[in-house]
């Protein structure tokens, strides 16, 4: 049986690896000159490979259509994946959150274990081949090939789209998956950036441009009601904010972001009360009780941030510690407990980690990820309309699917 699989991300060199060990001919094309280039930048370069959790904690990650996954999943759980790479050579550890990275921090290991794995099992990999056109036989609605943009066409018994979204477009995300479904007669849902950083009207932020907040609470509010919540790490950058806590925050209120402005609120001591940070502020101001307020404060934050802290807190930075009245002191507690700040808008694909939609996953068997309208052709990974939050979610569909779809050309 002759395989074709379009696209040489995570799904598409996993896709092809579990087809050839099946007994396929397998012929991966990568449009650009090497695989996994978008894999090689994910996680800062670490490559979060997937998460650890319990498998129902898989699920509870997936922002929508999580019951779709079920077989893939069960099928090739998070377990698998670590055993995978483990088996190929390349070794895990497992950090907070449960997130799992090859033990080097480099995302070019886990390439190379799948590199290794394609070789192995005679994958063979055509670079620089770009594919222009699905072929289907439209009276009997089966999959016969592509054809390549040099007019090559290659003809196949089954055909698996792995392609990505559009995020990242200098590594090739260019939506080409997409068209491909659609020509095929396959619904795409409506796209938009997932994984994202925010836009933060106050100029203050660009002060605070690389400063990392570690164990901090975020809330986002709409007209006053919160919309989420949740608790880890953020970064500042020169327009607003992003960080692992920020992204994921993207997914869940990133639609409501386009209708009106939202209101982020961070709680820089999450694990204290406004009564015990009251107390730990006023030991402070006891401690430097004869030194200037923008001096009193140094061990409440990092360096970066005082100078923000003090501007905001309509404190007088010259004035004595020890003539701060009540009010003044509490409403700096109340700062520090909700330093607020107004969302505007998203970033755009060139900074989203993640595609939000994709092909309807109605129109796709869960079992196989085989298509319902034509016979032969599956797909794998982000080109389905499946996201997750930050954490190794993503690259577990990808997994999952991909595992699916390369055991499901044998059915």
């Amino acid at each position: 049986m002759k395989i074709v699989i379009i696209g040489g991300g995570p799904a598409g060199m996993m896709a092809a690896i579990t087809a050839a060990k099946a007994g396929a001919d397998v012929v991966l094309l990568e449009k650009n000159e090497k695989t996994g280039k978008k894999l090689f930048i994910t996680g800062k370069g670490r490559c979060n490979v997937t998460n650890a959790c319990d498998t129902e904690n898989l699920f509870a990650n997936v922002m929508e259509h999580s019951k779709f996954l079920y077989s893939a999943v069960y099928g090739y759980d998070n377990q698998a994946v670590m055993q995978f790479f483990e088996d190929a050579g390349c070794h895990l550890k497992t950090e907070r959150g449960q997130r799992v990275f090859p033990e080097s921090d480099h995302s070019s290991d886990i390439l190379r274990a799948l590199d290794r794995e394609m070789q192995k099992a005679g994958v063979k990999v055509r670079l620089n081949s770009e594919v222009e056109e699905v072929l289907i036989d439209n009276e009997k609605k089966q999959i016969l090939g592509v054809r390549l943009h040099n007019r090559e066409k290659i003809m196949a018994d089954r055909l698996i789209i792995a392609t990505g979204g559009i995020s990242y477009v200098l590594t090739g995300s260019t939506g080409d998956g997409y068209r491909f479904a659609r020509e095929a007669g396959h619904s795409v849902t409506k796209l938009s950036p997932a994984l994202v950083p925010f836009n933060i009207e106050e100029d203050w932020c660009k002060q605070l441009q690389g400063l990392s907040l570690r164990n901090v609470e975020a809330t986002i509010e709409v007209e006053g009601r919160n919309i989420y919540s949740d608790f880890g790490e953020m970064l500042f950058t020169h327009y607003g904010v992003s960080g692992p806590l920020i992204l994921s925050a993207s997914s869940y209120v990133g639609k409501k972001l386009k209708a009106k402005e939202l209101t982020l609120k961070i709680d820089l001591k999450p694990a204290l009360s406004e009564e015990q940070l009251d107390h730990r502020v006023l030991r402070e101001f006891e401690e430097n009780q004869n030194r200037q307020f923008k001096n009193a404060v140094h061990k409440l934050f990092p360096s970066k941030l005082i100078p923000v802290m003090i501007e905001l807190s309509g404190i007088d930075p010259e004035k004595k510690v020890n003539v701060i009245t009540k009010e003044e002191r509490l409403g700096f507690v109340r700062l520090i407990k909700g330093l607020t700040c107004t969302l505007t808008d998203l970033r755009d694909y060139n900074e989203a980690i993640i595609t939000k939609g994709g092909i309807k996953i109605k129109e796709v068997d869960p079992g196989t990820m085989e298509s319902k309208l034509v016979k032969g052709l599956h797909f794998a990974g982000e080109v389905l309309d499946l996201d997750a939050v930050t954490g190794g979610f993503n690259l577990q569909i990808a997994w999952s699917t991909a595992y699916a779809a390369g055991t499901g050309i044998q059915i």
